[in-house]
């Protein structure tokens, strides 16, 4: 029971910023002895059920539209689905990547808040496209939400505002998930006991989180919230597992 409040806390933290939590799940799972069979699959399960309600919940205010969502999408599955099937040496990619999430999150940190709307223009279509292409595919060969990228980049280009960027997220962290899940079924038989107790866990903090997202975190809180997930999904990775 411990472990699952747990699980619903890391759920509320990430989903009132679009993401589904990937990174704060693997982190509880390895600090507490469970296999990397077991961690792969169950993470998996858990971001799809926590990204598709705050897709849900996001859709049903307003806040997605077809023309923000579908240039990341068309090419961040596939390529999420070819960066899971690279395999580069650890000691490369983790500071690397490491290094992007934290330069990503001072920058989130410091960027002032837009004084109008006329300041936000749509995602132009070609630099968006291969924007989901690159984003998916670090996303798979790192094993982090591709959403917890993606946030940061449309943020500083002005793309779009805070909370449509984590409506964005929760949208691609859905469908990367999804194509991970495919990309993994043969481990999904390391599945373990306890995982509908945890999809309890996370549906209840997902929901809580994505109302947060929408209705109630003030946008500077939002942007904090955001800056800190980051810098602890980029600390992860330069320190490891």
């Amino acid at each position: 029971m411990l472990f699952a409040a747990s699980l619903l806390v890391v759920a509320v933290l990430y989903a009132s910023v679009g993401q589904a939590g990937g990174t704060g799940y693997i982190a509880l799972m390895g600090l507490t002895g469970f296999a990397p069979a077991v961690i792969k699959p169950t993470a998996l399960a858990l971001n799809v059920l926590v990204s598709a309600i705050g897709t849900a919940r996001f859709a049903k205010a307003g806040m997605l539209t077809w023309r923000t969502c579908y240039p990341f999408a068309i090419l961040g599955a596939p390529f999420s689905v070819l960066g899971g099937a690279t395999h580069l040496d650890a000691s490369l990619y983790r500071p690397l990547v490491g290094a992007l999430l934290i330069a990503a999150a001072l920058q989130t940190l410091r960027g002032r808040q837009l004084a109008d709307a006329d300041a936000i223009h749509e995602p132009p279509f070609l630099p968006a496209l291969m924007a989901g292409a690159g984003i998916g595919f670090v996303s798979g060969v790192t094993g982090v939400g591709g959403g917890i990228f993606l946030a940061p980049l449309v943020l500083a280009l002005r793309w779009v505002e805070i909370r449509q960027a984590a409506a964005i997220s929760a949208v691609f962290n859905l469908l990367n998930s999804c194509a991970a899940m495919l990309g993994a079924w043969a481990t999904l038989k390391f599945l373990p006991s306890e995982l509908p107790l945890w999809l309890l866990a996370v549906a209840v903090g997902g929901f809580a989180g994505s109302w947060l997202a929408v209705q109630r975190l003030p946008i500077q809180a939002l942007r904090y919230l955001l800056s800190a997930l980051l810098a602890m999904a980029g600390a992860r990775m330069l320190l490891g597992p």
